[in-house]
């Protein structure tokens, strides 16, 4: 028997992402999409280039709470906007239901730190500590995890290269700067007029800079891997594609050369099939439309710093393929199902 997948806000890109690799997973049944603005309206009419994926009687599902609560789906995966989430989350797992969670809204520990970063209370704080912060190749997880807080795309392409070094020291904590670009899809499908085409076509600008809503956990998670407080520069860029986002950290070495950050990434990534460790430059249009993360180190013999490279899809590995790359392991099924 199949296991019964529902998605929350399907309409936006990371949600469409999840309707096509539900929609072909070879042990998943897509038994609910739902959407408030389409409800009612058939979903292969607002997705035609899944048309050969989907039914042609699937409808989008109006998107209520309590009514999801009461369906027969096994695993919820929420693709809405922070705050939204939580309102969401708390009936769906009274219910007896598995949530994964694209949003920020349990990502952090901290209440205080949600709400200055995201300038208002958590709609859910009793589930903040239930929430389980996931980057699938760091965190194990199991059938009896209920709610999976899925790590953000910034700090998916930045945590995978950085927390398994500073797990084993093998790399300074001071002085950290980090330079992440982005597609504009990372910024949501939504109107605005500094995202639209002639706006930014041939056009790469700095954003966010010194408080961007990614920095809290970036910050918490290395300190956490750490076993210190760790406090990064972290510096977002908006670049003129679609999609992906490529990295650049600069940190302190503790000895002279790469050797030690390619033992470490081959000892924590030998046989994961999502994180490749290369010798050249990650370069995000080869991992377009993938699950991958690519990483490459280089030393800086002049400076004595490290220089980490790394490359991801912030609509797959950074949101959705991550998502059911999660509830692989969650329940058992090949880790590349669906998504290969």
């Amino acid at each position: 028997m199949k296991l019964k997948a529902g998605i929350v806000g399907a309409s936006g890109y990371a949600g469409i992402e999840l309707v096509r690799l539900l929609a072909k997973h070879p042990d998943v049944e897509l038994a609910c999409v739902t959407s408030r603005s389409l409800a009612g309206t058939k979903v292969a009419d607002n997705m035609p280039a899944l048309r050969h994926l989907l039914a042609d009687d699937m409808k989008f599902t109006e998107s209520s709470p309590e009514a999801q609560a009461k369906m027969d789906v096994d695993v919820w995966f929420l693709a809405l906007p922070h705050g939204a989430a939580a309102e969401y989350a708390k009936p769906l797992i009274d219910a007896g239901k598995t949530v994964i969670d694209l949003s920020a809204d349990f990502r952090l520990n901290s209440l205080d730190i949600y709400k200055s970063y995201y300038k208002e209370d958590h709609r859910a704080p009793e589930l903040l500590k239930l929430g389980k912060y996931v980057i699938a190749e760091l965190f194990p997880v199991s059938k009896g995890d209920k709610l999976i807080a899925c790590a953000g795309c910034y700090p998916t392409s930045i945590l995978t290269p950085l927390i398994p070094l500073l797990r084993e020291g093998a790399v300074g904590t001071e002085g950290i700067v980090i330079n992440s670009y982005s597609g504009v899809s990372g910024a949501g499908k939504k109107a605005d007029l500094n995202l639209i085409y002639c706006e930014r076509n041939e056009s790469a600008k700095a954003y966010g800079l010194v408080s961007h809503r990614h920095l809290s956990e970036i910050e918490e998670e290395l300190g956490i891997a750490a076993g210190k407080d760790v406090v990064v520069q972290f510096n977002p860029h908006l670049a003129p594609m679609t999609r992906g986002i490529h990295t650049t950290i600069t940190l302190p070495a503790k000895v002279e050369g790469v050797e030690k950050i390619y033992e470490v990434w081959n000892k924590y990534y030998a046989g994961r099939p999502f994180v490749k460790i290369l010798k050249g430059y990650p370069d995000t249009q080869h991992v377009s439309n993938t699950n991958r993360c690519d990483i490459s180190a280089f030393y800086d013999p002049r400076t004595k710093n490290i220089i980490i490279c790394s490359a991801i899809d912030n609509l797959i590995k950074g949101a959705s393929g991550q998502a059911v790359q999660i509830m692989n392991l969650m329940y058992g099924f090949d880790e590349t199902a669906g998504l290969a």
